[in-house]
This record gives C-alpha cells, sequence and structure tokens, in this order.
C-alpha cells in the first residue's frame, strides 16, 4: 500500500506549494487535499497508508489547537506538522496534543520539505514550548484518544449519551473517560473542564 500524506489548508495557493514541497520529501507517496477541518477528518478517517498530515490551524471550522486535538482524535498514531502562520505561542499546545513539529508559513518552502522528512523520518524540528502555556499543555498531552474525543463531545455541549452514540461505546464507559480526564485537569465538574480546554484554545465549534 503506498503511503499518503494529507495536506490540510485553506488557502489553494499555498496547499498547492505545500503539495510541491511533500513531492520534494516524498516522491512515491500520494496526497490528499483538505480545505476544512471537516474535510481533513473525514480525509484522515478515509485515507489508506496514512503517515503524515500536514496541518494548518486556521482551517475553517478549527479554532485554536482544535484541528490537532480532532485530528489526534481520528487518527493517534499519525504524525501531525503544523504549517501555520498563527502566532508562534501556538506551537507548545499543538506539540502537546501531538504535533510532532511546528512550522510557519513564512518559512522557505525547501525549509518546509526539510521538515516534513524529518517528520516522515521520526527526528522534527525540536518546538519550543512557551513556558506560560506549558503545564496545561503537558496536561492535555497526557488525555488518552478516547478522552480526547469525550472531551471534544463535551466542548460542543453533547450529553454524555450522545458521545456514547458517537464513540460507539456505552454511557457508563463515557462517564469513566470523564471521571478520568476531570482528574487529569484538575477539575472537579463538566463547566470546569470546558474552562480549563479553552483556556489552552481547544473550544471546538458546535
Amino acid at each position: 500500500m503506498a503511503a499518503t500524506i494529507l495536506v490540510a489548508d485553506d488557502h489553494p495557493a499555498f496547499r498547492a506549494a505545500l503539495v510541491l514541497a511533500v513531492r520534494g520529501a516524498a516522491p512515491d507517496a500520494a496526497v490528499v487535499e483538505a480545505g476544512t477541518l471537516a474535510e481533513a477528518v473525514a480525509a484522515a478517517r478515509g485515507a489508506p497508508g496514512l503517515v503524515l498530515v500536514l496541518l494548518d490551524l486556521g482551517l475553517p471550522g478549527a479554532q485554536g489547537v482544535s484541528g490537532v486535538a480532532a485530528l489526534r482524535a481520528e487518527c493517534p498514531d499519525v504524525p501531525i506538522l503544523v504549517v501555520s502562520a498563527a502566532d508562534p505561542g501556538a506551537a507548545g499546545p499543538a506539540r502537546a496534543l501531538g504535533a510532532v513539529g511546528f512550522v510557519s508559513k513564512s518559512a522557505e518552502l525547501a525549509d518546509i520539505e526539510s521538515a516534513i522528512a524529518r517528520a516522515l523520518a521520526g527526528d522534527p524540528e525540536p518546538v519550543a514550548w512557551p513556558a506560560t502555556e506549558l503545564s496545561m499543555a503537558e496536561t492535555i498531552g497526557t488525555l488518552t484518544p478516547t478522552e480526547r474525543r469525550v472531551l471534544s463531545g463535551v466542548l460542543r455541549g453533547q450529553l454524555n449519551k450522545q458521545i456514547a452514540h458517537e464513540l460507539g461505546i456505552s454511557e457508563a464507559t463515557v462517564k469513566g473517560h470523564m471521571t478520568a480526564l476531570m482528574r487529569k485537569l484538575g477539575v472537579h465538574n463538566r463547566t470546569q473542564a470546558v474552562l480549563a480546554a479553552r483556556a489552552l484554545g481547544l473550544a471546538l465549534p458546535g
């Protein structure tokens, strides 16, 4: 099965540039493109042999680093390389949620190509984490993929029953995950969990 790389960016011209960078770093890989977070999640779910995601944090449908959270929940074992014009301060939270690197859109195409090659080789460029966000970022990073999905449902205002139906698990299991993630976040109820997540920029659209 051929390796597949997902390029998620809402600007067609820059997305085309990213595809060129992918071709330079991995000429034999298949490329799937997405212009919104919903398209990216759907593509990640259906792409065979997915080995890397190039993600713009500013995708329509995403807020803060919610795109990283959504894609990590969908494909937890696939590395995500953030290529974004977002404030570099988002690098820490993105890294905590599982992104393997953070590259500015102002970087030269050759540098982006190099970052792609490093990500594919498991040796991405180190990312500096903003000290003010480190503690919560580390905490969010300890959540399991299912806990992240449950938290995403809570952020969308879903009830435990709705989250259970969406994830195909029992309501009791959802409650168990809620208890675990609230303990990790150091909060005592759903409202506090939402506030803690939003403080890191994880608010997801309804």
